[in-house]
């Protein structure tokens, strides 16, 4: 089998960019170790910037999401039961959309479907081979046996866990990492948000924050321990905990109900440079990680795409590689401001072990510099809703 571009991963970020490229007559294979039940099953973020939102409209899958997504013009800050609004459309002229991942991949599988993408699920085995080429291939196994896909290129869309970011020699790697001392546990319940925008609560208690999927599907999330295990957590004991931690205010017309899906979510910053060796191009969680603090994974992986996207096209139509032969450099710069973003955040909202009550005071006086000073909240709306690409 041939193709230009062989695909890694059947995520979010690898059927975009499939269905991205398809719409220009680029052919692409995608493969994905899971089946399409399992990744339409994982429960991830739901925030979409500016810039996400235009790629789902050019790739030509936005139809539900403009119908069914949620709109939202601003955030809710609260340190203790003091709280204040952040109004991101007035201090930036845009807003940020609530529209689920399951969702996003949803479309985007049956997108694919519908022109007749090629999508290989239940693959083992992949190895991408030669990719400091001018003839790179993959292999993989499906059902036991062994298959090859020539191809022009590679876009590693795997994860953190893949096969791609392995593939790029350790002497010519170099990775960066943070890991945080908790995690977030979360619940999904079906009941009404709290509030119409999110809230990012940090209380004496830790972290909170309450969001949402739609009006009967709430998303909410409480800082804990990294030794903790969803089972350590009644659905009764998860709530008494969120309203300890939210202003009492919220607290009282929080409507409560069992969790559909409960989790916990380890934090971590984590980046790989290069995120392209040869003709392998990395993207999204296959060369970087968040904390989920600062709504950035997802939207991180769309910058990626956006760069490789308009770089292959380029390349194809025009015969200039420009712009694959910055797209590492481009991607990189602005993952670190994503980073930087999402490290502040994490460090202006959550407890530490290791604190003392001079970094609690602070933490505080930061919080309250940010609620008094109209440029703070700008710089937090421009970086909230996505920084241009």
């Amino acid at each position: 089998m041939r193709t230009q571009v062989v695909i890694v991963g059947g995520g979010p970020s690898g059927l975009l960019l499939s269905q991205l490229l398809h719409r220009k007559g680029i052919d692409t294979v995608v493969l994905e170790r899971k089946t399409r039940e399992y990744v339409l099953g994982r429960i991830r973020a739901g925030i979409l910037e500016t810039g996400f939102v235009e790629l789902m409209r050019e790739a030509g899958v936005s139809k539900r999401m403009d119908a069914e997504s949620y709109v939202h013009d601003g955030t809710i800050i609260s340190y203790g039961d003091d709280k204040f609004g952040i109004n991101f459309k007035e201090l930036t002229g845009t807003s940020v959309v609530v529209y689920g991942q399951t969702e996003v991949t949803r479309d985007l599988y049956d997108a694919r479907e519908a022109m007749g993408g090629k999508i290989v699920f239940n693959t083992e085995n992949v190895s991408i081979h030669e990719a400091d080429t001018n003839a790179p291939y993959v292999t993989y196994t499906v059902d036991g046996d062994e298959q090859r896909i020539d191809c022009d290129y590679v876009a590693g869309c795997d994860g953190f866990h893949g096969v791609s970011r392995q593939t790029i020699p350790l002497d010519v790697r170099r990775e960066y990492e943070k890991v945080y001392p908790f995690g977030w546990l979360g619940i999904l319940s079906e009941t009404p948000p709290v509030n119409e925008e999110l809230i990012y609560a940090s209380s004496e208690r830790g972290f909170a924050l309450c969001s949402m999927r739609n009006e009967n599907l709430s998303r909410y999330y409480i800082q804990c321990s990294l030794s903790d295990s969803p089972e350590d957590w009644t659905d009764e004991a998860f709530w008494d905990e969120l309203k300890r931690r939210i202003p009492a205010e919220e607290a009282e017309k929080l409507i409560t109900g069992p969790s559909i899906e409960k989790s916990i979510a380890p934090l971590r910053s984590f980046v790989t440079e290069p995120m392209r060796w040869g003709r392998l191009f990395l993207c999204g969680d296959a060369a970087h990680i968040v904390p989920p603090t600062g709504a950035k994974g997802l939207n991180t992986a769309a910058s990626d795409i956006h760069y490789l996207y308009h770089g292959l096209v380029q390349l194809y139509e025009t015969g200039d590689s420009k712009g694959i032969d910055t797209y590492s450099e481009k991607a990189l710069a602005r993952i670190w401001k994503a980073e930087r973003f999402s490290w502040w955040m994490t460090n202006l909202l959550h407890r530490f072990p290791d604190q003392t009550e001079f970094d609690h005071k602070m933490q505080r006086a930061d919080v309250e510099f940010l609620r008094a000073n109209r440029d703070a909240q700008s710089v937090l709306a421009q970086n909230y809703v996505g920084l241009p690409y």
